[in-house]
């Protein structure tokens, strides 16, 4: 019987907490981890050594996560790496714009700061098309509807997002 292939995940976040906050969550889910402070350092270490995934946040010093992602585009065997984009600028200007850039032409996948370890591992698992037990499954499901939703409510007009209201407490939701 084979040993079990491990992943390697690329960690790519300014922030030092969510960094090891982020790899302590890998790790204990069995992954080997990697991780970048900003675009520059992670476009350096995908050259040496390409990732199974990239976990990539969008605003950040020296190279943003969306400047890294275009030059992930130029490379033919780097392009297919999945990107699991985590922000937390989702929804204000730092971030929006390129979040939207993001989920239409790319991974189409994100989470917002602060992530749960299960909602995190459960999607990444889900990118990298790993056998999951039924409750991983739900929450990396969960993870796509509700962001599916948040892009719905983010776009809706006024009169759209009373309905939307109405019918959430009509529902007890």
């Amino acid at each position: 019987m084979s040993e079990p292939v491990i992943k390697t995940v690329m960690v790519v976040d300014d922030e030092e907490d969510v960094r090891q906050y982020l790899s302590m969550a890998l790790t204990d889910a069995g992954f080997r981890v990697v991780t970048a402070v900003d675009g520059f350092e992670a476009l350096q270490k995908v050259k040496t050594e390409a990732p199974d995934l990239i976990s990539l946040d969008l605003v950040m010093p020296k190279r943003s996560g969306v400047k890294f992602y275009r030059d992930m585009l130029t490379n033919k065997k780097w392009a297919k790496i999945p990107i699991l984009v985590v922000t937390g600028h989702a929804r204000d200007e730092l971030g929006k714009a390129d979040l939207r850039e993001l989920t239409i032409s790319g991974p189409g996948i994100y989470l917002e700061k602060p992530v749960k370890p299960q909602n995190y591992i459960a999607a990444i698992k889900k990118l990298l098309k790993m056998d999951t037990s039924d409750d991983e499954q739900v929450l990396a499901d969960q993870v796509v509807t509700q962001n599916e939703l948040k892009n719905i409510i983010d776009e809706a007009d006024p009169e759209t997002l009373e309905k939307i209201k109405k019918l959430m407490k009509k529902n007890k939701l």
